[in-house]
């Protein structure tokens, strides 16, 4: 079996679980994968001295980066962090010149920017963090930005959203490169998810809205996410808040950021996507349990939230588990 190298590129300000996320991911493929080692991992620092992460765990490289790239590997891995941010024209330039000997390159977080600015993105569509997106594609318009994955694949190059989706990305890979018995086998013995599918949104509708400071428009938040078939007019989630109706829906969107109306059709979006992703009940079933009434009425929520119908989004979906990431 061939033995893949994956080269971890370390640099001061790095973010600690982009880089220990999938490095568990890896060297866990290799423990549990049998006798053969898929992976061997290779950190490497500008100068081969230890770097200081974002916070502040040190973290001590096997090599430097021109020690590595004397060497082959087949994966270069570049994750995120605060140091992204520094402009550090000679680790751009280390990516600009030997990025391209990798068979594969990845991104965790912001390390898209790294990519980015050492020109490696360009023509092709990646993701970040959500807080940085806007500036990817501000800085970087030949880049095609795509906000809402936690992973995005464009030929050899994978890019991940914040932190722990270099976990989900990580997995993937291990399920393309070695099936899915062992990338299972990783994600139970780290407790995660096989897989959330690249395609899922960054952030829930309870994350994308602030969480209220009182804490009974908090109840009235957690009332709408555990009975989004109920009764969600604003007239009855007022009477449970026990305030006017004008006074609640001046008081959610002083605190949430959001009209109560916009939060309910998030969270029942974000409903009707999990159930057309975990279950097999017809698009007629998962409108009622999720409170639009008819499956009219959630294909327009589906048209407005996601640009697509829900049977397209659920044939989509099962299609991305079946095909390799």
């Amino acid at each position: 079996m061939e033995q893949r190298t994956v080269l971890v590129v370390l640099f001061e300000g790095v973010q600690s679980l982009d880089v220990t996320g999938p490095l568990e991911v890896f060297t866990g493929a290799s423990q549990w994968h049998g006798d053969a080692e898929p992976y061997r991992v290779v950190t490497a620092s500008p100068d081969g001295a230890p770097v200081r992460t974002s916070s502040g765990l040190a973290l001590s490289p096997d090599t430097s980066l021109t020690e590595a790239a004397a060497r082959s590997w087949h994966t270069l891995l570049v994750p995120g962090g605060a140091g992204t941010r520094a402009q550090d024209a000679d680790l751009v330039a280390w990516l600009r010149a030997n990025a391209p000997r990798a068979r594969r390159l990845v991104s965790v977080c912001t390390g898209s920017i790294l990519l980015a600015r050492a020109g490696l993105l360009d023509g092709r569509r990646a993701t970040t963090h959500w807080a940085y997106c806007d500036t990817l594609a501000r800085n970087h318009p030949d880049v095609e930005v795509d906000p809402d994955p936690i992973y995005v694949r464009d030929g050899h190059v994978a890019t991940s959203a914040g932190v722990t989706a270099g976990i989900d990305l990580a997995l993937a890979l291990v399920e393309e490169d070695l099936g899915r018995d062992t990338a299972l086998t990783v994600a139970r013995f780290l407790v995660v998810f096989l897989r959330r599918p690249g395609n899922q949104a960054q952030f829930s509708a309870q994350l994308s809205a602030q969480t209220a400071r009182s804490e009974p428009l908090r109840e009235v938040q957690r009332w709408i996410s555990e009975n989004p078939a109920g009764d969600l007019s604003v007239e009855s989630l007022a009477a449970r808040a026990r305030l006017s109706p004008r006074h609640f829906a001046r008081s959610f969107h002083a605190e949430t950021g959001t009209t109560p109306g916009k939060y309910v059709d998030r969270v029942r979006v974000e409903q009707a996507r999990r159930l057309l992703e975990d279950t097999s009940g017809g698009v007629e079933e998962v409108s009622r349990a999720c409170g639009y009434g008819t499956p009219e009425a959630m294909r327009r929520a589906f048209l407005k939230a996601l640009g697509t119908t829900p049977a397209e989004y659920r044939r989509r979906f099962h299609s991305s588990l079946t095909t390799a990431p």
